[in-house]
């Protein structure tokens, strides 16, 4: 999958997808996956459940049949900022959303914390 593969799956949870990408100057992996990642923080802060745990189940879907880049992308900017949009969270919503993450990108999580400054 390649990130207007990737631009299409999202588009199925979040009609309006491609409207908030063509914000964006420059549209690639990077630009797909922050914009993703801003949509999903912005589902977090409205209690959006429906709609973000079955956007958190296409950002696992992106990652396992995603390219290199949009791996990388997942790791390096929604994986990051999972700490960022869930630290105001009460505890046990925040154990609901990483509930779905997929068991591989919670070990990347674990590790990208655990070895931070490393």
């Amino acid at each position: 999958m390649n990130y207007s593969e990737a631009v299409q799956e999202i588009t199925e949870v979040i009609p309006d997808f491609e409207n908030e990408l063509t914000k964006n100057a420059q549209q690639n992996s990077y630009s797909v996956i922050r914009t993703f990642t801003e949509c999903i923080k912005s589902m977090v802060r409205q209690n959006d459940r429906n709609v973000l745990y079955k956007s958190l189940q296409k950002m696992d879907k992106i990652y396992t049949n995603g390219d290199t880049t949009l791996k990388n992308a997942v790791e390096g900017i929604f994986i990051y900022s999972l700490d960022n949009f869930t630290v105001f969270c009460s505890g046990e919503y925040r154990k609901v959303i990483f509930s779905h993450i997929s068991k591989e990108l919670q070990q990347i999580y674990s590790k990208q914390i655990y070895n931070h400054g490393i």
